[in-house]
């Protein structure tokens, strides 16, 4: 089993108040996300931006792709996205149309699993090289209060990953998160507020990389 990478969410209303968390946690960042209201806000001059600042860091572009797949995904990718999502609803169509357009930029595709989704549509995703979904918490569980991750979530987490994706952990996701992880396949762990609106973003993605660290030890040796 892999050590999970740390993915940050810059999910802000204009770029300054993107970078300036990013500038401080980066050196503990794996992974950047142009969250969905950043490239709202921005446009693909985010992305452009961010790849111009961190040519050697993979940069998603999450831009929850519905339809019109192959323009904005190109879009995505042109202005130097690695990742693009796109929301498991969309139809086969379209996913399609993003995987030829991430496979002539070198790029990769992402399924943001937004309820309700089905094993029968991974399987179709899979089957058409899809490499990644992004799994968040239970909604129902976050209507009815529960704040930490349940048994079904994580047995959700097992099964894609043993289908062959590369699955991202998503959704509020804290420091006393990580531990319930432990012995689950995750490939990405995002965190956006945690690390974000943190007093001191460096030492919060360095406090999460540690504990990830500590986690999947066990896993590693």
């Amino acid at each position: 089993m892999a050590l999970p990478k740390l993915q940050i969410a810059l999910d802000t209303f204009d770029l300054p108040s993107a970078l300036s968390p990013l500038q401080k946690a980066q050196a503990f960042i794996d992974i950047i996300e142009a969250g969905t209201i950043l490239c709202l806000a921005e446009g693909m001059h985010a992305i452009r931006v961010l790849r111009s600042l961190y040519p050697e860091k993979p940069i998603l572009a999450d831009v929850r792709i519905a339809e019109a797949g192959s323009i904005i995904s190109r879009m995505a990718f042109e202005a130097g996205a690695s990742w693009v999502s796109v929301v498991s609803g969309a139809t086969l169509t379209t996913v399609e149309a993003v995987m030829n357009q991430a496979a002539n930029y070198g790029g990769e595709v992402q399924i943001e699993l937004i309820d309700p989704w089905t094993y029968e549509q991974a399987q179709q995703w899979r089957a058409m090289g899809v490499p990644q979904v992004i799994a968040h918490r239970s909604r129902d569980a976050e209507t009815k209060g529960q704040l930490s991750w349940s048994a079904q979530d994580l047995d959700h987490i097992r099964r894609l990953a043993d289908m062959g994706f590369l699955v991202t952990v998503t959704g509020g996701v804290t420091l006393d998160d990580i531990p319930r992880f432990a012995g689950v396949p995750v490939g990405i762990f995002i965190a956006g507020r945690a690390i974000r609106d943190a007093a001191d973003p460096a030492a919060a993605a360095a406090q999460f990389q540690e504990t990830i660290q500590r986690t999947y030890a066990a896993a590693l040796t």
